[in-house]
């Protein structure tokens, strides 16, 4: 017998905003979602911190690193006096304390071929908040192997990239990449760039979970924070890809 999910009082005062803008019936889809957030850093704060603050119902948060000094002008769930904590405590203790009706699940790991079932199974949406390209094109391949949709960003220095994948439907993050590119130990990064990637990952994940709004289908979004312009191009799915085309060799 499937539990019945209803907004309580205290939740219909807290989304009031929100209800004015869409209603009941889509909060409620909202409350019954269940989100992966692969990375707890740049990216992974912002997304988590609104996706929470929206009333997500449970948050999945997988990181294995700890807080750095160096983080702290970007990773804004965390503060300086985290420094040393596993990123994913830092992370529940803020997000819980923001709102207490959000299940929040955390794990210590490293995204692998061998976890990335266990990790991602039961989410209904992922979200690659990840800083490097092997372990993104990883992510990438796991979600069009179990077939969930997967909202992807890049950031470095000023400028961001964003794809939302949706298994079988829209090109997958290899169909655009090939060939990953070089990998760069620390990439120079402004604190903004990650936040403004960060909410429009948000932005897109509410869309796929309630219906609600037009996802960003079958195009790349490019930002240049340094002359402040968004721009757009149309990709396509490649049949060929080794990932998601008609016979993948799963490479």
């Amino acid at each position: 017998m499937s539990e019945i999910i209803v907004l309580t009082e205290e939740e219909k005062r807290r989304y009031s905003r929100q209800l004015m803008l869409f209603g009941e019936e889509v909060q409620l889809k909202l409350k019954k979602s269940r989100v992966a957030i692969v990375g707890a850093g740049g990216l992974g704060s912002p997304v988590a911190y609104y996706l929470a603050a929206a009333g997500i119902g449970k948050l999945r948060l997988i990181d294995y690193d700890t807080v750095s000094l160096s983080n702290l002008n970007r990773q804004i769930l965390h503060w300086t006096s985290d420094i040393g904590k596993p990123k994913i405590l830092s992370a529940k203790e803020k997000l819980t304390k923001l709102n207490p009706n959000v299940k929040i699940e955390v794990i210590k790991d490293k995204l692998s071929e061998a976890n990335y079932r266990r990790l991602l199974e039961g989410m209904d949406l992922i979200i690659d908040a990840l800083d490097n390209w092997q372990a993104k094109m990883l992510l990438n391949k796991a979600c069009i192997r179990m077939k969930k949709p997967l909202i992807h960003a890049g950031v470095r220095g000023m400028y961001g990239q964003l794809l939302v994948i949706i298994p079988g439907k829209t090109p997958c993050l290899r169909c655009l990449i090939p060939s990953p590119e070089t990998e760069i130990e620390k990439l120079p990064v402004f604190g903004t760039t990650p936040g403004v990637l960060g909410l429009i990952q948000v932005t897109e994940a509410f869309k796929l979970l309630t219906g609600y709004g037009e996802p960003l289908l079958n195009k790349l979004l490019i930002y240049d924070g340094y002359s402040l312009e968004f721009s757009y191009i149309d990709v396509t799915r490649n049949p060929n890809c080794p990932v998601c085309g008609e016979a993948p060799n799963e490479a």
